[in-house]
């Protein structure tokens, strides 16, 4: 097929929820009490805004195709992610025929990888190719899942992420994934109430459903381990992100320190096929967790699949909404998928990105079918009402 070259790319920065999903006000489950490796700092203990966790706030990239056709996505990184789409990226991708996005990405990436390689640039990487499979989408006039090998499956089944797993069971989920409100910082008694909770929240939800800890980074090694044997009495189906996302050799080691049947995972800060691949190589978990709105796009995340697959491990995105929906449904080692309570209380469902996507699908019963998926695209659109700002220009 022939189609317009792109002729226009365009980065804008938003506040307020959405795809920088932390950026909450507050009385916000999501910052109310959460470990983290800020955590052994007084003044940084109770929000993770206190940091600066939002610091950055929402990049909303678009690109347009000179028969005015245009795809946009949504991710992190901000006024300076969208500096570096503007100012460096953009000169790869005006003028390309919107289909060849494999020599796209490696453009950007090598010409970036000076600077780059993970974080911020990687962001903004991402936000450029998930404009790009949008855009090609629209095109062709068929959703992103058809473009990337078809689905696999009717419908996805979802695990939520919340403070209150149990809540989900009723919701329909399959399972419910809790943050760590206590840190090493506050000891073993901290420990102690660490486990409490969970054996709590194992009395409400049964036996059967599953019941997973989100650590985000704030652990050591030795913590790690001991509060992993020590919730395993409670049926903890998996520990995630316990260590910092460069600790290679400490997941290697808590891998093979976890109780047996309970599951290491890891992945969610991670990038590109280069980091997964030691994750991958060294055994450090059973199930990664790129982000495809963090990792590099869905072009690198196909390839971090690939890899995964032939390594026998499963890849259950974080979060990411429609992002990640149209690839875990093409995907047999992608089985289900995860869906973050965004209610400031976790009591109901509701979308994942809102305010920025119009016609974000959201699971009913823990269940979200196929065909929700099938409009061109990634299926949504921006809501232009919101307070668009567009810092910078090419």
């Amino acid at each position: 097929m022939t189609f317009p070259k792109i002729i226009d790319v365009r980065a804008y920065v938003l506040r307020g929820g959405g795809a920088d999903y932390h950026d909450q006000s507050s009385g916000h489950w999501i910052d109310d009490n959460i470990a983290t490796p800020m955590s052994k700092y007084p003044n940084y203990r109770e929000s993770r805004r206190s940091f600066g966790i939002n610091a950055l706030g929402t990049l909303v990239v678009e690109v347009e195709a000179a028969n005015g056709t245009i795809g946009f996505a949504v991710t992190t990184g901000g006024e300076p992610a969208a500096y570096i789409v503007e100012k460096h990226l953009s000169r790869f991708i005006k003028g390309q025929n919107p289909a060849d996005i494999e020599i796209m990405w490696d453009q950007m990436y090598f010409a970036s990888q000076y600077y780059g390689r993970k974080g911020l640039v990687i962001n903004a990487i991402s936000g450029v190719d998930l404009a790009l499979w949008d855009l090609l989408g629209r095109l062709r006039q068929e959703p992103v899942h058809a473009m990337i090998g078809g689905a696999v499956r009717d419908e996805l089944s979802f695990y939520a992420t919340g403070s209150r797993p149990d809540l989900a069971k009723e919701m329909g989920f399959i399972g419910g994934k809790m943050p760590l409100r206590y840190a090493p910082i506050e000891g073993n008694a901290g420990m102690q109430k660490a486990v409490d909770d969970i054996g709590e929240m194992r009395s409400r939800v049964g036996d059967d459903f599953w019941l997973m800890l989100d650590c985000w980074m704030a652990l050591d090694l030795d913590y790690a381990t001991r509060l992993a044997i020590a919730a395993h009495e409670h049926k903890l189906k998996w520990i995630e992100e316990a260590l910092s996302p460069d600790d290679y050799w400490g997941y290697q080691a808590l891998k093979k320190a976890v109780p047996s049947g309970m599951l290491v995972t890891t992945g969610e800060h991670e990038a590109t096929r280069w980091g997964f691949r030691m994750l991958l190589e060294m055994e450090c978990c059973d199930i990664i967790q790129p982000d495809v709105g963090w990792c590099g796009g869905l072009t690198e995340l196909l390839k971090i699949s690939s890899l995964a697959d032939a390594h026998g491990k499963l890849v259950i995105p974080h979060g990411s909404s429609v992002y990640s929906y149209h690839f875990v449904a093409t995907r047999h080692n992608s089985p289900f998928a995860e869906f973050l309570m965004m209610a400031p209380n976790s009591d109901k469902v509701v979308p994942m990105f809102s305010p920025q996507l119009i016609g974000e699908p959201v699971p009913k019963n823990g269940r979200l079918s196929i065909s929700e998926l099938d409009k061109p695209g990634f299926g949504v659109e921006l809501d232009r009402t919101l307070n668009l700002h567009r810092p910078y220009k090419d």
